[in-house]
């Protein structure tokens, strides 16, 4: 058992994904967000109490329900299906036929190995094969898979995935760069490093396209 648990944080602290797709059980939303917080309320209760803190307290007394509905409602509403945004797409009948970017995609999400925040920015791309999609549906479909336990490598994927599927090209890039506080304020405890990952479908395979797509995002667009 001990073995057990000293692997299973050496995966943990060294940011080690074991699979593509969120570990999510099959009866995950048999109950509903209501009892799901009421549930996580309790556990929170007791977390607090264990660790010595006096719930009767005004300032702490309703940090229990807080956390719980931020966990179901806000950085954890990502697991359930039911909350994707509908990548809504329409003819490309201005025929542009050259790579779109949206870049510096603010992204807010959690680490899964110690439940602390990732934060940074994506940048995504892709060429039209008929297709186009709303602007801020990019934004939304990065927003709706950071908003789970993730790890950066898988939520890279899952960003691309889901754009290849709704506009029917596999020509799709992502990169993120983004830091970790389970690194930068615990463990090494290194305030300056960030994680960069990418993800390359079709064309963006190319050197050239590839390179194009790294040079927008480079690109100093502040205004």
């Amino acid at each position: 058992m001990i073995q057990n648990e000293e692997m299973h944080d050496e995966i943990g602290d060294n940011h080690i994904g074991s699979c593509a797709k969120n570990p999510v059980r099959e009866d995950a939303f048999d109950i509903s967000d209501e009892e799901k917080i009421e549930k996580i309320k309790k556990d929170v209760e007791n977390i607090l109490q264990t660790l010595g803190m006096d719930l009767t307290d005004d300032s702490i007394k309703g940090t229990p329900n807080r956390v719980a509905k931020m966990f179901v409602k806000e950085i954890f509403g990502g697991l359930n299906p039911s909350k994707k945004p509908k990548a809504s797409t329409f003819e490309n009948n201005y025929k542009y036929g050259e790579m779109l970017v949206e870049k510096n995609i603010t992204l807010y999400s959690t680490c899964e190995h110690h439940l602390l925040p990732i934060i940074g920015r994506a940048h995504v791309a892709y060429i039209s094969s008929g297709t186009v999609i709303g602007l801020s549906k990019m934004n939304r479909i990065v927003e709706h898979f950071a908003k789970r336990p993730q790890v950066q490598e898988r939520l890279t994927m899952q960003i691309v995935q889901e754009l290849q599927e709704a506009l029917g090209t596999e020509d799709v890039a992502c990169v993120i760069d983004a830091k970790h506080l389970c690194v930068n304020s615990r463990g090494i405890k290194d305030i300056e490093s960030s994680t960069v990952t990418s993800e390359f479908g079709g064309k963006f395979k190319e050197d050239k396209t590839r390179r194009e797509f790294l040079d927008y995002i480079k690109l100093d667009t502040k205004f």
